[in-house]
């Protein structure tokens, strides 16, 4: 994780576009790839692994990018070829039966609806309980390394066998089990993010509160006062000052630059090149963010005598008390939010802010979020229209051409796999639309949420590595800093070990969705989860990334076959 390289692994170059920022690279698409992950000696997490930014997704009709795009006339051409392929099916039925559907799919959404509709209510109320579990732990009730980390994944793992344990007593067909296990997967993601960076945030506080009391006592004893200490910081920053205005000076001869031949460099006066080493210094101190001049710190006063700057001891002239002082900086800027309104924890610690989290399309949890400055409500029509409308689309497709062809035991397996796909990618892609299109960007309009990048071009991958992390980035987000990287910092192994562990993970819950779902125990999905491990590895092999087309073909073809092989074997055997 040191080098400039994504976190998920892949060693390829970050974008042309990607900006430097104080340790970090941040690309155009919004992502912070940090080179010094986490600050030795007081993280437990590696929060900073994703920035958000203003983004519009892919297929929003305001995307101005999306609109250049010289293939933006496929996007009509697909959703007027589905309009055309349901009326022809209505058409077809009526002609058959007299009725444009069957409707038998309907009885499965219709049974026992109520009760469903309760539960995921009851649901939704039960999460929460997170914001007094915050509190207790901000308020020292609760120590959240590691008595609260028990509690909290306790009552997750409770919750979920609660849910499953209903969903068999109801006797809830697929698609209501299916929802509800799903959501609830969802509602303990949103509230795992929300504990856990809470709880990280008390123990940040806690040492940064620990080490300006040690600052306060090694000032005392190298200068006898803490003034005194203050002072010769002063000095010991003038002379550094100095020292760069002189070298910069000397590294002129005849008012142009010494630089080495066959390079070309802008000329900057010495003044200009001491006010950006001194304004680069203190945004490397303070990483953008300001001291606090509220909170719960001992000596508060000291927040604010240096509220819009790093601690003045962190130019010392003692390196010991320079680098306490630095990493004193570094903590009280976690403590606060990158802006607008410069949101400091416990501050974020109450009922309205879960409430507006819980209506924000997204798994990770943060004091603040990029926000829009109203709600359109022909944006909200439009999503809205849009869900319903692609919903029948895909109800169509399964009603027509995925239920009557449900494979059995007697079937031929391969027959099954040729009716099976089409249908099943067609199904696919109008699911995908609806979620990360229409209900997400839904609510992110109605929460105010400016992020609006809930995929990337998927479609375009060249590896199943690439898929998974462009396909569904508010659970990717979630996975590489809850799982990944709080592995790594948490308990210290390796990356590829953490990326096991990720997987390891993701294949079970997507096993155990599958086995409420067809309430069959049976590892199909669970391996083919895994199996993605060696075939990381074969698409970072030269011939495959040299050649982007086979890639891609290669990802489509194993796309269209998995759909319907999980669906013969789930169902067949």
């Amino acid at each position: 994780m040191g080098e400039t390289t994504q976190p998920n692994g892949d060693n390829s170059p970050l974008p042309h576009a990607a900006r430097q920022r104080s340790g970090a690279i941040e690309t155009t698409d919004g992502t912070l790839y940090v080179s010094r992950p986490f600050r030795s000696g007081t993280s437990k997490k590696l929060k900073a692994m994703i920035t958000f930014t203003p983004r519009k997704s892919h297929f929003d009709i305001e995307n101005v990018e999306s609109r250049k795009n010289e293939f933006r006339g496929f996007f009509t051409l697909f959703w007027i070829s589905m309009f055309l392929l349901a009326v022809s099916t209505y058409v077809r039925s009526i002609d058959a039966t007299g009725m444009p559907l069957p409707f038998d799919f309907l009885s499965l959404f219709s049974r026992d609806a109520l009760n469903l509709a309760l539960s995921d209510f009851a649901l939704v109320l039960s999460t929460g309980l997170a914001v007094p579990f915050a509190l207790a732990i901000k308020n020292g009730y609760i120590k959240y390394y590691w008595t609260g980390v028990l509690i909290q994944h306790v009552w997750q793992t409770t919750l979920l066998l609660g849910v499953i344990k209903w969903t068999f007593q109801r006797n809830w067909p697929w698609v209501q089990s299916g929802y509800l296990t799903l959501h609830t997967l969802v509602m303990i993601m949103k509230v795992h993010s929300y504990v856990s960076t809470n709880g990280y945030l008390d123990h940040v506080d806690s040492q940064a509160q620990a080490a300006l009391k040690e600052l306060h006592r090694l000032a005392e004893e190298s200068d006898g006062s803490y003034e005194n200490a203050v002072t010769a910081a002063q000095v010991n920053r003038k002379a550094l000052d100095q020292a760069a205005l002189a070298s910069s000076a000397s590294s002129t001869r005849n008012g142009t630059p010494n630089v080495p031949d066959g390079t070309t460099a802008t000329y900057i006066d010495p003044a200009a090149a001491l006010a950006l080493h001194t304004s680069a210094t203190d945004v490397l101190l303070m990483d953008g963010a300001m001291l606090p001049t509220t909170g719960n710190n001992v000596l508060n006063g000291d927040a604010v005598k240096h509220a819009n700057g790093p601690h003045p001891l962190s130019y010392h002239p003692d390196e010991k008390i320079a680098a306490l002082a630095r990493d004193y900086s570094e903590m009280e800027a976690e403590l606060v939010s990158v802006g607008p309104e410069n949101v400091r924890w416990p501050q974020n610690i109450t009922l309205k802010n879960f409430a507006v989290y819980q209506l924000i399309p997204t798994l990770v949890y943060e004091l603040e979020y990029p926000r829009t400055d109203r709600i359109r409500p022909l944006y909200v029509f439009e999503k809205t229209v849009a869900t319903f409308g692609t919903f029948a689309l895909l109800y169509t497709v399964t009603e027509s051409f995925i239920i009557p062809l449900t494979p059995r035991p007697e079937q031929s397996f391969w027959r099954s796999l040729l009716d099976l796909s089409l249908p099943f990618m067609v199904a696919y892609l109008l699911l995908f639309y609806i979620i990360f299109e229409c209900i997400c960007n839904g609510f992110a309009e109605l929460s105010y949420f400016a992020d609006r990048q809930f995929y990337d071009d998927w479609w375009n991958s060249t590896s199943w590595e690439e898929f998974s992390r462009k396909w569904n980035k508010p659970v990717h987000t979630f996975l590489l800093r809850h799982v990944y990287a709080s592995t790594m910092s948490s308990y210290k192994i390796s990356r590829q070990s953490a990326m096991f562990l990720t997987f390891l993970l993701s294949a079970a819950v997507h096993e155990l969705v599958m086995a409420i779902v067809t309430k069959k125990i049976r590892m199909y999905l669970f391996f083919m989860q895994l199996a993605q491990i060696p075939l990381i590895a074969v698409g970072r092999l030269p011939i495959i990334k040299r050649n982007q087309l086979m890639g891609n073909v290669i990802f489509w073809i194993g796309l269209y076959a998995g759909f319907p092989l999980l669906c013969v074997a789930y169902c067949a055997y």
